[in-house]
């Protein structure tokens, strides 16, 4: 049912029973109600106006009534580019820093998975592999469509990838297709069981990388009451409806299982050099350099390398989207010549920001939820140090006091510090 006015929410739920496609995915916001200026203006911000037609229209598949959506290309494709000038285009158009780093965090995803199955880095994927005016309609739309809702925890059921051939740009090959098959394996995302299906392709490249980036999680759906439900339907004809469901549902992003918090997932990239020629005082400050840039951590380790010398292997993890900054730092402030590069995945608890008010001045907290309900809180150094020299205090009893202080208050909404 499309929703008559524009809600907001912090969860929705993928419901892909037969499969992923970046066409379904926005059929499935424009069903919620999503006005097409939402899609149409950052595309004209990536100099796409005029490029294309969205062609919306309502079907029925299997009996049940959906929105089905076509993009028309009315000029000749652009010459093939590579994933790197992508990239550069996308970070010189004027988009919202959101969907921006959103943007980035999908095609990064392709282009990384890609360049792994043809044997090349990510920056010489090939426009047409990832950044064809279709895949950016697609991507651009449905990271602004989640955007748009206010999705904050996006929730995907494993679905089916297909089997048998399909036809590419690289000639007949074979399904899952490869680009699929490396996105689930690095990802660790589940694939539902295409058993039953006619031969032929039920989750794209385009469509995993989406969710690949943007879902917290892979599993069947949590405790939730929905809102809105958007329907988007695939262009193949099936023995069953072929559909996908995007549900808007009430209720936060915590707090959703029976007893606490699910863990997110998320992708993450790790950066490494090993460094054998710099002073510990170029080390420290290259790692400064790396945080400041948007590294969520950074640290070193001794290795013994090349002809039994003593040297550093600095490792840096840090958000996909962060990964050209990052690069520009190792360049610029440290001495190795090459920096080794892998997207991983972590599980992570929930977590918030507070500001608990003491006698001796406001402290922040990091506070985080176990699935079991029970809470981890910590107070950042950095305030307690201030606070103890500004009081005379030993850093040990401010601390202690400051424990005390947080085992008494009970775990309540967060608050902005």
């Amino acid at each position: 049912m499309s929703a008559s006015a524009p809600l907001r929410t912090p969860l929705a739920l993928v419901d892909c029973p037969t499969g992923l496609a970046g066409n379904m995915l926005l059929a499935a916001l424009f069903d919620l109600g999503l006005p097409a200026a939402a899609v149409e203006q950052p595309l004209a911000a990536l100099g796409l106006a005029g490029a294309f037609r969205l062609r919306l229209e309502q079907r029925r598949s299997g009996g049940l009534r959906g929105q089905h959506l076509e993009v028309e290309l009315l000029e000749p494709s652009p010459p093939h580019r590579h994933w790197r000038e992508l990239r550069q285009q996308i970070e010189a158009a004027p988009l919202e820093p959101a969907l921006q780093q959103r943007v980035l965090a999908v095609f990064g995803q392709l282009a990384e998975a890609e360049g792994s199955v043809h044997g090349h880095s990510a920056d010489q994927v090939h426009f047409h592999e990832v950044g064809a005016v279709d895949a950016l309609v697609d991507v651009v739309g449905v990271c602004a469509g989640l955007l748009h809702f206010g999705v904050e925890q996006l929730v995907c059921t494993p679905p089916p990838a297909g089997h048998g051939a399909v036809q590419t740009a690289h000639g007949l090959l074979p399904l899952p297709a490869p680009a699929v098959l490396e996105l689930a394996h690095r990802g660790a995302i589940p694939l539902a069981s295409s058993e039953g299906f006619p031969a032929g392709e039920l989750t794209t490249p385009t469509g995993l990388a989406l969710m690949a980036a943007l879902a917290s999680r892979f599993g069947q759906a949590p405790p939730l009451r929905p809102r809105a439900v958007g329907i988007g339907l695939g262009s193949r004809t099936l023995d069953r409806p072929n559909l996908l469901r995007l549900v808007l549902a009430e209720g936060a992003a915590e707090g959703l299982a029976a007893d606490g918090p699910s863990p997110l997932w998320e992708p993450l990239l790790q950066q490494q050099a090993q460094i054998d020629d710099a002073t510990p005082e170029d080390l420290a400050f290259l790692q400064e350099q790396l945080r400041a840039a948007g590294a969520l951590e950074v640290f070193s380790q001794a290795v013994q390398m090349k002809k039994g010398r003593p040297g550093t292997l600095i490792t840096v993890l840090a958000p996909p989207e962060q990964s050209e900054p990052l690069r520009q730092v190792w360049w610029r402030h440290g001495t190795s010549l090459g920096v080794r590069e892998q997207l991983l995945q972590r599980w992570a608890l929930p977590r918030q920001q507070l500001q608990l008010n003491t006698p001796w001045g406001p402290v922040r907290l990091k506070r985080a939820q176990r699935p079991d309900g029970s809470w981890l809180s910590k107070p950042e150094a950095d305030d307690l140090i201030a606070l103890a020299q500004s009081h005379g205090l030993p850093l040990a009893e401010l601390r202690s006091r400051v424990l005390a202080l947080m085992e008494a208050e009970e775990p309540g909404p967060a608050r902005e510090p």
